[in-house]
């Protein structure tokens, strides 16, 4: 009985893992053509059934977790030499004992941007911050802080290879790009959200903006 147990088990991880090689590149293109779409997916879903929940796409952090694995696949592919982070084992970098690792810290970091966002869309709204209450905030960020990371991940890999100027200027304006675009779409997305004008909108955005970019840098920064 258990011998069935753990086949129907792994047949069950198969699938999963098989199906993100399908949904992956639809969530991303969604996620990238239709974002505030994808967000007001990430917060509906979570009022359906658990089973239900997420059906045609990946679930937002799941997403945001194969995408940071991607881009520590291409950077390992383009840098075969030993990751700093995994070299250095001076004061807190010695808990980065390996590329898992590794990953768990560049996932905990991007998260802190939806998380920022989060906290400011449901302080914006003057309810009380409880965990529940910044689940949804929190997912419908995971969308395009994701493609965000991808981006960011992709762009600094090249600008760390030994590539031409050419490609390194490109990654240095695509860069630029994805951040004004990201900050764009975050302001739209606080304006609906706190039925704001554009003024307080684009405040509140710099403002988690910086505070998520700012922390994870000193979380980052701790460990180097």
């Amino acid at each position: 009985m258990h011998f069935m147990q753990l086949l129907k088990s792994l047949d069950e991880l198969l699938y999963e893992v098989m199906s993100w090689l399908v949904f992956f590149p639809l969530t991303l293109w969604r996620t990238l053509t239709q974002p505030i779409t994808m967000m007001e997916y990430a917060d509906s879903e979570l009022h359906d059934p658990e089973e239900q929940q997420y059906e045609d796409a990946l679930s937002p952090p799941l997403f945001l977790l194969l995408a940071i694995l991607i881009t520590q696949a291409i950077s390992m592919s383009i840098d075969s030499g030993t990751n700093t982070f995994v070299a250095d084992q001076a004061g807190l970098a010695s808990l980065i004992q390996d590329d898992t690792s590794f990953l768990l810290l560049r996932l905990a970091v991007f998260s802190l941007i939806p998380m920022a966002f989060a906290v400011s869309q449901v302080g914006g709204r003057k309810r009380r911050m409880t965990r529940k209450g910044l689940q949804a905030p929190f997912y419908a960020q995971c969308y395009p802080v994701a493609a965000l990371a991808l981006t960011l991940g992709v762009c600094t890999s090249i600008l760390s290879s030994n590539t031409g100027e050419g490609p390194r200027l490109a990654a240095q304006l695509l860069i630029v790009v994805a951040l004004l675009l990201f900050l764009a779409l975050e302001i739209r997305w606080l304006r609906r959200r706190l039925h704001c004008g554009w003024l307080k909108a684009t405040g509140r955005a710099a403002a988690a903006f910086a505070v998520g970019i700012c922390t994870a840098i000193g979380l980052a920064w701790l460990f180097t």
